[in-house]
């Protein structure tokens, strides 16, 4: 099976269209979570996954957006955001966020937004961290978003140490040896110094993942969120990937 994976879309649509329009055949969309949030498009975002054939599940932002989790742990200018999402959605909307696992196994690989130990809330930066989850998913291959970081961590043999890896753009990276947990980075708003939508493709027989990046039109993005008074360090991170 070959798969689109896309995470932290954020509410961005010109992003999202960008990455499908790139985006090699597939045979169906895994999305990690955080669909809206931050960005100004969040029942846009939604309509257009459901036009394909996708598999979900929930983040931070996303749940934040519907209330089922507080946001008092938010930052000022992502709780605001979340509000203003709030307002946009649909009741249809709001169930398509909310009745949601955390956790899916799909295909013989697991797929978590923060972490498989802690899926709506841990950020997995560090080999350490990655070496902890280990224990917390019995698949060759986990899947994470949450950092808005790609990056992939290998452990070669159990009880070995973690390597962190970054994932060359374009060129398949193979999990069949080992364990490994990868994230994609995101789509709607990169944070590793590079503005592009960033994504995977999946080919869970072969056992590779390819890391593409693809560029967008952030200045519509910008307008938009400018229009409906959205927030400023949100809107001007976009051109740098920060």
């Amino acid at each position: 099976m070959r798969v689109l994976v896309v995470s932290d879309i954020h509410s961005n649509l010109s992003a999202l269209d960008a990455v499908l329009a790139d985006a090699p055949a597939y045979d169906q969309i895994w999305s990690l979570g955080d669909i809206v949030g931050y960005g100004p498009q969040p029942c846009e975002c939604i309509a257009r996954l459901s036009e394909y054939e996708h598999q979900r599940i929930p983040g931070n932002h996303d749940w934040g957006a519907i209330g089922k989790i507080s946001l008092d742990v938010f930052n000022k200018q992502a709780a605001k955001a979340a509000l203003w999402t709030r307002e946009q959605l649909s009741a249809s909307d709001m169930a398509y966020l909310g009745e949601l696992d955390e956790v899916l196994e799909l295909e013989g690989v697991t797929l978590a937004h923060g972490s498989p130990r802690a899926p709506i809330w841990e950020y997995v930066v560090r080999a350490d961290i990655a070496m902890e989850n280990m224990a917390a998913f019995s698949t060759r291959l986990c899947l994470v978003g949450h950092s808005h970081v790609p990056v992939a961590y290998w452990q070669q043999h159990a009880g070995r140490n973690c390597i962190g890896l970054q994932l060359p753009e374009g060129e398949p990276f193979s999990y069949a040896e080992g364990r490994s947990l990868i994230n994609p980075g995101s789509v709607g708003q990169p944070r590793d110094a590079d503005p592009r939508a960033s994504y995977l493709v999946l080919d869970t027989s072969a056992e590779t993942v390819e890391h593409r990046r693809v560029a967008y039109d952030i200045g519509a993005t910008q307008t938009l969120m400018r229009s409906r008074k959205l927030f400023g360090r949100n809107i001007d991170r976009l051109e740098y990937g920060i």
